[in-house]
């Protein structure tokens, strides 16, 4: 019993095992069908410094653009954001987000749209985009549900995403195997639709996703290029 206790310290006094993300860079069709004209997104995640990773995101047509970053660092198996920013014209009125994560102060500190916007810091705390990256690696560790609390706007939202299953997609990159993930909303409270999909074999790489807005509009970003911890992806 005793030799049993102390294995069981042991394995508590461990550290624990860090997240290991691999940094990449996509590029990407971009449509919306109410245009008709294609554009073209890019997303990448890069380390910054020791301790700092950045995800990037950007958008653009002839009509519209889209841009969107967030730093965030690693404790653990947690990811802690350290800010945000969200920019976009075009299609509609224009918008601008950003957002301070002051974890001494335990607050959320920033602007929506020219609103100040304070909130309460909890752990556990992603922002818009930094759930994307802990989404893949839940994904990635076979999860099948998931669930994230994050700062939207001037709001804390509760993010629902289940797995669909394994289906493979054909992008300009060659056919990849992949998971489907839906995000999971209320029917009786949005109509807005999001299907996810992230390559197996490329560190669960997203390579497409289709969004439908509670207007009716349809978004779709395709994989055309990109590269995981500097390998070239490539479809069969």
């Amino acid at each position: 019993m005793r030799r049993v206790l102390l294995l069981i310290l042991a394995v508590l006094a461990l550290p624990v095992q860090a997240l290991e993300l691999k940094p990449f860079s996509a590029s990407y069709t971009a449509d919306w069908k109410q245009v008709p004209v294609s554009g073209t997104a890019q997303r990448s995640l890069e380390k910054v410094d020791a301790e700092t990773w950045r995800l990037d995101f950007e958008a653009s047509m002839l009509v519209a653009s889209f841009n969107e970053r967030s730093t965030f660092k690693i404790e653990g198996e947690r990811f802690i954001p350290q800010s945000y920013r969200l920019k976009r014209s075009g299609l509609g009125r224009g918008k601008t987000i950003s957002h301070e994560f002051d974890w001494q102060a335990k607050k959320v500190i920033g602007e929506d749209r020219g609103d100040s916007v304070e909130l309460p810091l909890n752990t556990g705390l992603l922002d818009k985009s930094t759930y994307q990256i802990a989404l893949q690696h839940a994904v990635a560790a076979g999860e099948k549900s998931m669930s994230y609390q994050v700062v939207d706007g001037d709001e804390i939202e509760t993010y629902d995403f289940r797995v669909l299953g394994e289906e493979a997609v054909s992008t300009k990159a060659g056919q990849v195997d992949a998971i489907k993930v839906e995000r999971v909303r209320d029917p009786t409270q949005s109509k807005r639709q999001t299907i996810l999909w992230f390559a197996r074999d490329w560190d669960f790489l997203l390579v497409r996703l289709h969004q439908i807005e509670k207007d009716g509009k349809e978004y779709q970003i395709m994989l055309q290029e990109g590269t995981v911890d500097g390998r070239t992806v490539k479809g069969n």
